[in-house]
């Protein structure tokens, strides 16, 4: 489109019958800002349904010539808003479209004043995340409270405060809720209620206005979504009104509870990724929460990210290996510190600081819940959890964290006793699980020793500096224990700028030579293997040595003629799984059964067995 600048005077004398406010009067780089429309009496008959009829948006011209292209929405009644966030400072010009001719044509400008804002969220260094506007990694650390939406409107803001008091960085929770005894977001699929949108509109704004993002699940689980929306076109529309409220703020989109419980639920999100890919203009991340991993969606395009549903060590450590993107644990565990337990995740606060630590020895970034806080169907969220032990293990984290070049570690092997991150020459980091004696190869620098009380958030420096190639140690006491070795002045000086890939990343190529694989598949037997029924499963090391003495496996399926993409049906050297049921629509199929090992030093290998699968 080409643009013509508008003079000032065109700007704030547009027809009178638009009613259109001026746009953006006091507007700021990354502020939020609504262009309010009335609809004009002599056309509003027109239109018997706003939201399926009234077509309305804007093209927006940045000060850096980037356009964005945002949608209008009705907001009730005879009022319509765009709703832009200027990414930069200077002068904005836009132009609006509409069926509605009183709106049609009209142009617009605004400035847009300085801001020390850092932007949305983007995708770096492969496995990790920085801002949009600023060279600055960005400490994904969420918080979840699926009824945010719904719950009493003073203990909401209580909670949003609070959780930013923690250094929490982002809460998910649901745009519609599946239970009836909640407020409906549509009242029929042409239909939103528009009350719940205003709310949900503070209350987004308000996690914002305290320094959290926003992850927004879509919807539920169990075909929640398409219950809602059967048709296409229905899901179009909601997800258009989705990006025309919502893009603008500082939100990712998580899709649905549990994609594996939906009918042809990869068919569904790459539908609705592949749109909000296209036509989310800010670019927001995207990815859907899931009975265990979402990474089976990644080769679909629309994903930038994975989300997890596990505690699994084997799962989260293979993948991390295997699968290039960023991660977040969106459910390691839920921490029961009183409110009480309904599933097997949910867990007690010791076991949940043990599984926080191992979540990030995956690299995954971890999302916090509490059974007292979470917005569970088998709880209420009440207030006297916001302070439990399980958050403040994740306030010490973060505290934690942030002296580390987080945005830089990767997986390190080269140690006996823990579990270790690393970036070459400038900091190790070990979880010891019980505790205990530990020792790594590092480079031959000097490093100061600090050992981390998972416990108690307790950071204790040692007085004598390290400088060797072999560390030994022991940890202070009982119990989890992390390791820090660390060349603080080195990081001090790499801190004055932030550079990103700044090393090469490394992409391991899976060893899939079935001679050169340590291990065969033993079980299952036979050719044959049917739905839903108990299978045993076995591997079987074929040389012992140093590496293989310390195996992770995990076992996958996939039908290929199902479209699903393959599902985590197991981990471990041997047991049990059984093959879901969502895998086929047609029995019998061919399935891939697929055994990654993973030894002590980080390499893959693959095997795989073409089976039969029947009902």
């Amino acid at each position: 489109m080409k643009w013509l600048r508008a003079p000032l005077w065109l700007c704030l004398a547009l027809p009178a019958v638009a009613q259109m406010e001026p746009p953006c009067p006091e507007a700021r780089a990354m502020q939020v800002c609504d262009i309010v429309f009335e609809m004009p009496a002599a056309e509003g008959g027109r239109f018997k349904n706003p939201y399926l009829e009234v077509n309305l948006q804007a093209e927006f011209r940045s000060p850096k010539f980037r356009t964005f292209l945002m949608p209008g929405f009705w907001d009730g009644g005879t009022r319509y808003v765009i709703r832009i966030t200027p990414v930069e400072a200077g002068e904005w010009l836009l132009r609006v479209s509409s069926n509605v001719k009183a709106w049609d044509g009209q142009r617009g400008q605004f400035q847009a004043a300085e801001s020390d804002d850092p932007g949305f969220l983007q995708p770096a260094n492969l496995f990790h995340w920085k801002y949009t506007e600023k060279q600055q990694p960005h400490l994904w650390m969420g918080d979840t409270c699926y009824t945010f939406a719904w719950i009493d409107r003073g203990l909401f803001d209580r909670m949003a405060a609070r959780r930013a008091a923690q250094k929490f960085t982002h809460m998910r929770g649901l745009v519609m809720h599946p239970d009836e005894k909640y407020r409906k977001a549509f009242f029929s699929p042409d239909e939103p209620d528009i009350g719940h949108f205003q709310e949900l509109d503070r209350r987004v704004r308000t996690l914002n206005e305290n320094g959290l993002f926003v992850d927004l699940v879509l919807a539920g689980d169990q075909n929640h979504l398409v219950k809602v929306f059967p048709e296409w076109k229905q899901r179009e529309r909601f997800l258009r009104y989705m990006i025309a409220r919502y893009a603008p703020f500082k939100i990712t989109w998580q899709g649905v509870q549990e994609f594996e419980e939906y009918d042809d639920g990869r068919a569904l999100l790459k539908e609705m990724g592949l749109y909000l890919k296209a036509n989310d203009p800010f670019h927001h991340p995207r990815g859907t929460h899931t009975v265990r991993t979402s990474a089976p969606l990644l080769p679909d395009g629309w994903m930038t990210h994975i989300l997890y549903q596990s505690s699994d060590d084997q799962l989260g450590a293979i993948e991390r290996q295997i699968v290039l993107a960023p991660r977040i644990n969106a459910e390691f565990g839920y921490e029961d510190s009183g409110a009480g337990k309904s599933h097997p995740h949910h867990v007690d606060s010791a076991v949940f600081k043990v599984r926080l630590w191992n979540a990030v020895m995956n690299g995954q970034y971890p999302t916090y819940g509490n059974t007292g806080t979470y917005g569970g169907k088998a709880f209420a969220v009440e207030e006297k959890y916001l302070d439990a032990p399980g958050a403040k293990a994740m306030t010490d984290w973060f505290d934690f964290m942030s002296s580390t070049r987080y945005w830089d570690l990767e997986p390190y092997f080269d140690v006996t006793g823990g579990r270790a991150l690393y970036l070459a020459g400038v900091e190790y980091i070990v979880f010891l699980e019980k505790g205990g004696a530990v020792e790594l190869a590092t480079e031959k620098k000097g490093y100061k020793v600090y050992w981390f009380n998972v416990e108690t958030g307790e950071l204790i420096a040692e007085k004598k500096e390290y400088k060797g190639e072999r560390f030994s140690g022991t940890a202070p006491g009982a119990g989890p224990w992390v390791l820090h070795l660390s060349r603080d002045g080195r990081k001090e000086s790499m801190l004055r700028s932030y550079y990103f890939e700044s090393r090469r990343q490394f992409v391991q190529e899976v060893e899939s030579n079935a001679q050169r694989v340590p291990y065969e598949v033993v079980a299952p037997e036979g050719d044959v293997l049917r739905v839903g029924a108990p299978v045993k499963f076995a591997v079987k090391v074929k040389r012992e040595t140093k590496a293989t003495s310390k195996m992770m496996y995990l076992w996958t399926a996939e039908a290929t003629s199902g479209g699903q993409g393959y599902r985590a049906v197991a981990t471990g050297h041997s047991g049990e799984f059984t093959i879901p049921r969502g895998l086929t629509k047609s029995y019998p199929a061919v399935l891939n059964l697929r055994v990654y090992g993973m030894n002590a030093n980080g390499k893959v290998y693959a095997l795989d067995r073409v089976m039969k699968l029947a009902e």
